[in-house]
């Protein structure tokens, strides 16, 4: 997998030079061996993976967990790798271009998740939600001495938990 991200990210110089490895992180629950790659024989509860690295300046995330074990699953990411090698090959910079796009790595969370400005668990029921909402917003609202912005983070809250729940 590592020699085609380095085909990917390195284009024709992959056969002179090597992407340094500290820049690929390939997350597992598989304990690592002494070469730093996970075990593929060990078989965790979820046998997904992650590989994380950057292509042309933006960080990508290629990620697999239909398979029952992590060697499957590297490798389902090996030959998915390997087949955008090809679009590019074979002269469709911009169709590659778009493929790359929805493997954008998510933005590092920069504050508290709907839950917990809601005050209760992921797995709360829509009444559960609408309940926390109500007994938040006494506080929260403008007219009970809370301010907009504390609503309008309450309300957006309330909102991605139920579409979460719905799965929307």
């Amino acid at each position: 997998m590592l020699q085609e991200i380095d085909r990917l990210v390195l284009g024709p110089q992959a056969a002179r030079r090597t992407l340094r490895r500290d820049l690929v992180i390939i997350s597992t629950n598989a304990p690592l061996r002494k070469d730093g790659e996970p075990r593929a024989d060990y078989k965790p509860t979820d046998p997904g993976v992650a590989v994380y690295f950057t292509r042309n300046k933006q960080p990508v995330c290629f990620a697999c967990d239909k398979y029952d074990e992590i060697w499957k699953n590297m490798r389902a990411i090996q030959k998915t790798i390997e087949a955008l090698r090809g679009i590019e090959r074979w002269g469709s910079s911009q169709m590659m271009e778009r493929a790359f796009s929805g493997f954008t790595a998510l933005p590092e969370r920069t504050g508290p998740s709907c839950w917990e400005i809601l005050g209760i668990e992921p797995l709360a029921t829509e009444s559960e939600i609408i309940a926390a909402w109500r007994d938040k917003a006494k506080s929260a609202h403008p007219d009970a001495g809370g301010n907009h912005d504390a609503m309008a983070a309450l309300n957006q809250a309330k909102d991605i938990a139920l579409a979460t729940i719905k799965g929307v």
